[in-house]
């Protein structure tokens, strides 16, 4: 998984799990400047991964609700099988690591 893809991955995680926070504490949850939020963001709405809709009967129109489309649900569903799978192969080598050092520590 590139960087970006890793990136869209949790943003479009967070996303689904947050639908009505704020940028400010999407960015926050994430661990992202505010600025690399809003790039994902653009680029995630660009992809047709996500819809941005203002809070119609809010005062405060700096308030939005992000919304996964379909192929935004789809592509997070992608991205979550590839992130377990890197995850597993990352998991398997230490597993090999750590049982060659045990078996290397009993000789």
């Amino acid at each position: 998984m590139n960087k970006d893809n890793s990136d869209f991955f949790n943003v479009l995680r967070n996303i689904a799990n947050n639908p009505e926070t704020s940028q400010r504490g999407l960015a926050k949850n994430i661990g992202f400047s505010l600025g690399k939020l809003n790039y994902c963001l653009k680029a995630l709405k660009q992809k047709g991964l996500i819809k941005v809709k203002n809070f119609k009967s809010n005062k405060n129109k700096k308030n939005y609700l992000y919304i996964l489309t379909p192929k935004g649900i789809s592509e997070k569903a992608r991205l979550t099988v590839n992130f377990m799978n890197l995850k597993m192969k990352e998991y398997d080598e230490l597993k090999k690591d750590l049982e060659k050092d045990v078996d290397s520590s009993k000789n």
